[in-house]
């Protein structure tokens, strides 16, 4: 169960990710541009963390037959 935990924690933090650049994008679209700068930024730890999670949930899930 805890690679099945594991991938739907994964799963929710790539969607408010995608939900944070969402609102970022319309925040620097009405002139706040160092706030976008300063999330943006942010957002790249989840990227960068993003392979080696992907990676690690690879190695715990079982191969499905």
């Amino acid at each position: 169960m805890l690679p099945s935990l594991l991938f739907k924690i994964n799963q929710n933090q790539l969607a408010i990710e995608a939900a944070i650049m969402e609102l970022t994008i319309w925040v620097e679209q009405h002139g706040a541009v160092e706030v976008a700068g300063n999330v943006r930024g942010a957002l790249e730890i989840i990227s960068k963390n993003e392979e080696f999670i992907n990676m690690t949930l690879a190695i715990l899930t079982p191969p499905s037959d």
